[in-house]
């Protein structure tokens, strides 16, 4: 689990820092999407005819005002309110990244970022020999074969239990045991939901996911196994031997997982593209990845998405 990011600025970088938060508070004034509001603040919308006012938004005197503090969003006509370090509300269809804490009868316990632990059935996931059959009391027996206490285990949100905690599923060949990689704990408002949250990074030989819970899985690429018995022997020989994963690869782990802990302490949304975007920067500067999290880095990567939100906002108004 990463823990909280202290950045000691000098007096030059935290005046720089600030400038750019200022920078980037002033853009989202121009652009009413993205618009930190406080209770009682006015939304800017531009006297615009039918707009439709969701959560965290009020009419008063004409003019739309924010019910609650939190940052504007916006989809076509419809203008609300997300608030700001909001806990993690699950979704059926989420994936979700958590860690075994107990292995129960017919079950496991994950801890996922959520006020309840999730509950994984034996008969909601695949069995490791791929058939489709009833649970046996020797599957039971073999629970632990499977997953162990401590075990990192990616899962997807089937429904909610008459107490309230989360029934879990990983019925795919893309849930399961992680292995080999950096578990990240960051706020789970800074991920959105989004069609895609597994990504294979090739250029780096890493496969990133981002849990809708805010747990994000940095670790080495595994290419998916088929069900089907195929000619796998002399792979999984060679799996065996090669059962360590290389120093470029581990080296590109830690350079990903240093990107997310950076846009994490900044407070920046938490996607595929700004994480490539810090990596390949820390590249670009000659950067060490043992640097990565120091004060100068720190304040560049502020000043970069100053540029990225300004070059944005001059498309919108071409």
């Amino acid at each position: 689990m990463m823990r909280e990011l202290h950045v000691s600025l000098n007096q030059t970088q935290r005046v720089r820092l600030q400038a750019a938060f200022q920078h980037i508070s002033d853009i989202g004034s121009q652009a009413s999407s993205g618009l930190l509001v406080s209770v009682s603040d006015t939304i800017p919308v531009n006297n615009e005819e039918g707009i439709l006012k969701g959560h965290g938004t009020s009419e008063r005197d004409g003019q739309v005002v924010a019910t609650l503090c939190g940052v504007v969003e916006r989809v076509n006509k419809l203008v609300y309110v997300r608030a700001l370090r909001a806990r993690y509300k699950p979704e059926v269809g989420d994936i979700i990244v958590g860690r075994v804490i107990e292995i129960a009868p017919k079950r496991w316990r994950l801890e996922i970022n959520f006020s309840q632990d999730a509950v994984l059935m034996l008969q909601s996931m695949n069995l490791p020999d791929g058939i489709q059959r009833r649970r046996t009391a020797v599957d039971e027996l073999n629970m632990r074969s499977i997953f162990e206490e401590n075990d990192v285990v990616c899962a997807e949100v089937r429904g909610f239990q008459h107490d309230g905690s989360l029934h879990l599923q990983a019925r795919s060949q893309k849930y399961g045991k992680l292995e080999r990689g950096q578990l990240l704990r960051v706020p789970a408002y800074l991920v959105k939901r989004r069609k895609q949250h597994f990504h294979d990074l090739e250029q780096y030989g890493v496969d990133l996911i981002l849990g809708c819970n805010g747990f994000i899985w940095v670790g080495e690429h595994v290419v998916p196994r088929d069900n089907e018995m195929v000619e796998d022997q002399e792979s999984t020989l060679k799996d065996k031997e090669q059962s360590y994963t290389q120093l470029e690869i581990r080296q590109n782990i830690c350079r990903i997982a240093n990107s997310v802990r950076l846009l994490s302490a900044l407070g920046f949304a938490i996607s595929v593209d700004a994480i490539i975007d810090t990596a390949e920067a820390s590249k670009s500067s000659n950067i060490d990845i043992k640097d990565m999290l120091g004060a100068e880095f720190y304040v560049q990567i502020a000043e970069r998405e100053v540029q990225k939100r300004i070059s944005l906002l001059k498309k919108k108004r071409g």
